[in-house]
């Protein structure tokens, strides 16, 4: 029962880990321009599924999120813009992307307070044992 729980803890942390990741992604590229003609970066999500049979979850896989036109924004300055001085940039609300940062942190932090638990109840049981 104790290794069952840091395995599911264990899955939650993998795909916690890889939100953050997809997020940080987001972050860094959402002042990307291109030109109106061309194509924008678009924002990555994290598919994560139930195991099914209650061992934890996995990731199915990166996804692409976002209008993938993204929005169109005046900026006469930046060298990619065309003759209106209009640009093209990734469609990240940094709060959003924030916000998903967040959750995606507290849930690790909870699955890793889990695993020490069971690594404590583990300890403890190691210990009644010596005795």
């Amino acid at each position: 029962m104790l290794f069952g729980a840091i395995n599911t803890s264990g899955s939650g942390l993998v795909a916690m880990r890889k939100w953050m990741d997809e997020v940080s992604d987001n972050i860094a590229n959402m002042n990307d321009a291109a030109s109106t003609s061309g194509t924008v970066y678009r924002p990555w999500g994290v598919g994560v599924a139930d195991n099914g049979d209650g061992t934890g979850v996995h990731v199915t896989g990166a996804v692409r999120t976002g209008d993938p036109n993204g929005r169109i924004v005046n900026d006469p300055s930046n060298p990619l813009a065309d003759k209106d001085g209009n640009v093209r940039m990734p469609d990240i609300d940094l709060g959003d992307q924030m916000g998903q940062l967040i959750q995606a942190q507290r849930a690790y932090q909870a699955n890793l307070s889990c695993i020490d638990r069971v690594r404590d109840a583990y300890s403890s049981a190691i210990q009644i044992g010596r005795s």
